[in-house]
């Protein structure tokens, strides 16, 4: 619940950023030189950038929770056996551990979102944001029925 309020605050203050640079974008418009206008038009850009950067992370978050309730549901979210240091954080050779059993799972069945979602995790759990969200983006595909981008493992 806690990273609900905090990302939700956070997209509220960026929400009111875009809303002052465009403001001033807008201003510089208005200023009616040539400078002004080119700088207006690009300042204009930024917001509608960030407001679609907001809009994608926000579907895919929104997304992924779906999956992980549905998972929950049906009793298939993977269970945190890592092992971890005194300070908590994960170890390495096991987060590769259940990494390889993911992986191994992803490959024995490729149209399985389930698998995939459970490889997403193991990926984050081993420090592999990147590859983490394209596992999670082809479980949310694999999920709703839509193609899905050929992609390593």
């Amino acid at each position: 619940m806690r990273a609900k309020i905090v990302y939700f605050a956070l997209a509220a203050v960026l929400v009111v950023y875009f809303v002052l640079v465009g403001s001033r974008g807008v201003m510089l418009i208005q200023q009616g030189t040539a400078i002004t206008v080119a700088f207006g038009v690009a300042v204009l850009i930024l917001p509608f950038i960030g407001a679609w950067f907001l809009y994608q992370t926000t579907r895919f978050a929104r997304d992924a929770n779906r999956l992980a309730k549905e998972l929950e549901a049906e009793g298939g979210l993977p269970v945190d056996e890592l092992v971890r240091t005194p300070g908590g954080r994960i170890d390495r050779d096991s987060a590769d551990a259940v990494f390889a059993r993911r992986r191994a799972e992803a490959l024995d069945a490729p149209d399985d979102w389930r698998s995939w979602f459970r490889l997403a995790v193991a990926y984050h759990d081993a420090r592999d944001t990147p590859r983490a969200r394209k596992a999670m983006q082809r479980a949310i595909a694999l999920h709703d029925g839509k193609p899905v981008r050929a992609g390593a493992l």
